[in-house]
């Protein structure tokens, strides 16, 4: 049979066609290995259980075929090869129900005519009919799964948008405060600059008085020597 299920190589939903398909393949390999030991109804009754299970492994590869399209690139390899792993098993398998439902003798038994009765019609298209309402019924699932899938990413997606909108209100937040912060930095260097500005005045203004001061001392001690 196939490789084993790789679950890293593939989406969540190839795995989970991979998986069924290892289910109906076994299942199908089953079947095939009764039919030698039947004939007659029986023998009629697993030839058609078989290419039922035949149809679904078909179906299931359609499916994967579809979803390994979505699968990334790096991991595409592996899952390629086991597509073409599963696509050699299936075709195995039909050429082997072929060549069963090919011996007539063993389907038929003692009833066997190149012109089937009226009643072996009428159970072939009984069969066929269950048969595609099986199929149908495999179908409707799988596109059950398939919406339940695509309803969980859409609820992911959700979340995600409010997380970003939560992040955007925190960095817009942020920006606010910062830009206050920036506005009192501006009052605070232009209170700093204000301040240097009257330092440097009254330092003048010191400045001069100490100097009429001295003046003021000088001319009094010449005058007192005249």
């Amino acid at each position: 049979m196939s490789n084993p299920l790789d679950t890293e190589a593939g989406s969540e939903l190839f795995s989970n066609y991979e998986a069924e398909l290892k289910l109906v393949q076994a299942d199908l390999s089953q079947k095939l290995d009764q039919i030698p030991e039947l004939s007659g109804e029986p023998r009629k009754a697993a030839i058609s259980q078989a290419e039922r299970a035949l149809d679904e492994a078909k179906e299931l590869l359609d499916s994967m075929r579809l979803e390994k399209q979505n699968i990334p690139q790096t991991s595409k390899q592996k899952v390629n090869q086991r597509f073409r792993n599963y696509e050699s098993d299936v075709d195995a398998a039909k050429r082997k129900l072929k060549s069963l439902d090919g011996d007539r003798q063993a389907l038929f038994g003692k009833r066997y005519t190149d012109d089937p009765s009226g009643q072996d019609q009428q159970l072939e298209q009984r069969q066929q009919l269950l048969g595609g309402t099986e199929r149908l019924e495999r179908s409707s699932g799988r596109l059950r799964e398939s919406q339940r899938i695509a309803l969980e990413t859409e609820d992911i997606g959700r979340n995600t948008l409010a997380d970003l909108s939560r992040q955007r209100e925190t960095i817009e937040h942020t920006r606010g405060t910062l830009l206050e912060s920036e506005g009192y930095t501006d009052r605070s260097n232009k209170t700093l600059k204000g301040m240097a500005r009257r330092m440097a005045t009254n330092k003048i203004v010191t400045v001069a008085i100490i100097t009429v001061l001295v003046i003021l001392i000088i001319a009094v001690v010449v005058s007192k020597f005249r």
